[in-house]
This record gives C-alpha cells, sequence and structure tokens, in this order.
C-alpha cells in the first residue's frame, strides 16, 4: 500500500558488493581481466578506468591502501556496464544523457551537488560512476516497462494508480474544543454547524490543553481513541459532544468532513512505487541476460569465498551481477539514486 508524503529517499554511497556464484568455462588471457559474453574488458581498460577515477584526490585517499579492493570495485562496474549494455541491446531500449543528467537532477532536489558528489568521492564513487548508475537504474526501468512487468512512470499511468489508492490516503480533518457544560457544548455545536470558518474564533475562547486552536488534519488511525469512533461516524461539518471529566468538562467535536491530498501531493510516492516496482522487475530480467552471457573474471582479481569476490591468486569466478539488490537495502540519505549500480 502506498504511505502518504514518503519523504524522498536517496541511497547512501553507491558502495557496491561484489557477489559472485559458481564457476563459468574457463576463459583466461592474462590481458584481460573479464570476459563479458563476447565482449571483453581488458586489463589496460581496467588500469585506465583506476587511474581517472585516482585523479580525485578524495577518492585517492579513500583508496590508499586499500588498492586492490578499489580495483575490483571498478572492475565490478566495467563489467556490469558491459551487461547493461547488452541488456540494452537485446530489449531494444535507449537511455540517453539527458535523461540521466534529468534524472540526476530530481534525485538531487535542493541538495548541493557539489556536497553530494564530494561525499561520494570520500566513498570512492566518482561522478561518473553516479552517472552510469542512474543510466543503469533507467535501464532496468524501461526494460521492465517495454516486459509489461511493471506500471509506467508517464501522467496516465501515475493518475490511474492515483485513483486506486485515493480512498486508502483519506484523513480526517476534526478539532475539539472543551467547554464546562453540556448547555454550552450544545450552543457550540450549533454554531460551528451553522458556520464551520468560525472553528479557530470559537476556539480562542475556550483555551486550554484539551483544544486544538485550530483544525488539524490526521489520518484515522491517529485521531485520539477516545473520539475515533464519533469522528468515524459524523456526517461533514456537524459534532458531537463527550463528557471528559478528566478534562476538566466537556469535550466539543467538530468533524469538518474527510480530505484528500491531491494528485500533485502524491505524485513523487506514486512515481518512487512504481520506479521500485520497474527497479525490482527490471533487475531479474537483467539478471537473466547476465547469466546468458557468462561472465568470468581473470583469477588475478579474486576469487570466490562466501559468495564474494575477494582477494586470491587462483580460481574463475562467474559474477552475480545483483549489487543493485544487495546495495537497495541500505538506504539513507546521500547519493542520488534510489539504487545502486547493477
Amino acid at each position: 500500500m502506498l504511505k502518504r508524503r514518503v519523504p524522498r529517499v536517496l541511497v547512501s554511497g553507491f558502495l557496491l558488493a561484489l557477489a559472485v556464484s559458481g564457476l563459468s568455462a574457463c576463459r583466461t588471457s592474462p590481458n584481460v581481466a573479464a570476459y563479458v559474453g563476447d565482449a571483453q574488458v581488458t586489463v589496460t581498460e581496467l588500469d585506465s578506468a583506476v587511474a581517472e577515477r585516482l585523479t580525485d584526490k578524495d577518492i585517492a585517499a579513500y583508496a590508499d591502501g586499500n588498492e586492490d579492493q578499489f580495483t575490483r570495485r571498478v572492475l565490478s562496474l566495467l563489467v556490469q556496464e558491459e551487461i547493461y549494455a547488452a541488456a540494452a541491446e537485446r530489449y531494444d531500449v535507449q537511455v540517453g544523457n539527458d535523461a540521466v543528467r534529468a534524472r540526476i537532477a530530481a534525485l538531487l532536489g535542493n541538495d548541493n551537488p557539489d556536497d553530494v558528489y564530494s561525499q561520494l568521492a570520500q566513498q570512492g564513487v566518482g561522478r561518473e560512476d553516479v552517472f552510469e548508475n542512474v543510466r543503469q537504474q533507467l535501464v532496468r526501468q524501461r526494460i521492465a516497462a517495454a516486459e509489461g512487468k511493471a506500471g509506467g512512470l508517464d501522467d496516465a499511468a501515475l493518475q490511474a494508480r492515483y485513483a486506486d489508492v485515493r480512498e486508502g490516503l483519506a484523513e480526517v480533518s476534526f478539532g475539539y474544543v472543551t467547554v464546562p457544560d453540556d448547555a454550552t457544548a450544545a450552543a457550540v455545536i450549533a454554531q460551528l454547524t451553522a458556520d464551520p470558518a468560525s472553528y479557530a474564533a470559537l476556539a480562542a475562547t475556550f483555551p486550554g490543553p484539551y483544544t486544538l486552536p485550530a483544525l488539524e488534519t490526521r489520518a484515522p488511525d491517529q485521531v485520539p481513541s477516545v473520539l475515533a469512533d464519533g469522528i468515524a461516524a459524523a456526517a461533514p461539518n456537524t459534532g458531537f459532544s463527550t463528557p471528559v471529566p478528566d478534562a476538566g468538562g466537556v469535550v466539543v467535536t467538530f468533524v469538518a468532513g474527510t480530505v484528500y491530498p491531491t494528485f500533485e501531493e502524491v505524485r513523487a510516492d506514486l512515481e518512487k512505487e512504481a520506479s521500485d516496482q520497474a527497479d525490482a522487475a527490471g533487475t531479474s530480467i537483467v539478471d537473466d541476460v547476465r547469466k546468458n552471457l557468462g561472465v568470468t573474471v581473470n583469477p588475478r582479481f579474486g576469487v570466490l569465498q562466501d559468495g564474494k569476490l575477494v582477494p586470491g591468486d587462483s580460481g574463475v569466478v562467474d559474477i552475480l551481477e545483483d549489487a543493485a539488490a544487495s546495495a537497495s537495502s541500505s538506504t539513507s540519505s546521500t547519493a542520488p539514486s534510489t539504487t545502486p549500480a547493477g
């Protein structure tokens, strides 16, 4: 169920866990870092990619003393690029640079880009990695949509989803005023029923801890329990009274009615819901592409141990490209993406 007004979630780190599974047919060459189907990531390409990232002083500081680990991370990124290029070609999906820039801008929101990229660089993530990460996210979503595995992200699809969930997003607008006796309660209810707009002025004449100075809007499960049944049963712009000795008298509750968020108010949540569904479906499809391609790594870059590509000097491993799923669970705050690369 869609939750209302969930804050924009940014995935922290782009820290890529390179998971592996099983052994592939052995293809080795001292000049090849990894094979991805018929494509290759050469050692020269890998060295160049590492050197380019290390020109950023923050990334260099991160990698200092962990050069082999950093090289394996960069290799995982290069392998993922090849996998996604093959998947995009297979499903005839294209994601242009302008679309990637627009998505990054949307995910950054009001965050300062330089601050975000600086934080990422301190975690070993370069701007080019962010760019490719977001491109892969869009590829996953578009493949899923093209294959009918997820709802669309266009206005028509989002509006249809809004219509489906609108009732579940309903909130109630209400207020309560504590008055000294039943006679006063009856008079207050009559006045509010005749002129709902007078609530704030009337509440001001009965100040206290058990008086709301203005109408509030809350989800049904968030209203005071002692008033919940009465609020649920009340017609719009009507009121009822409840003797509450602990409150010092009679509580008059005025129910203005049910309030629904507008489409624009929940658009970001609708987009995130659709995006997450498409991303999950797209990840599964891309992983099938990866399995079909067959991906092997030069043994000098790692061995299989407990499902991870780790330092070693023997063995050829098959990369299970599921970094998106493993890293998306670490959602919290700094990087412009909803899922890590892969």
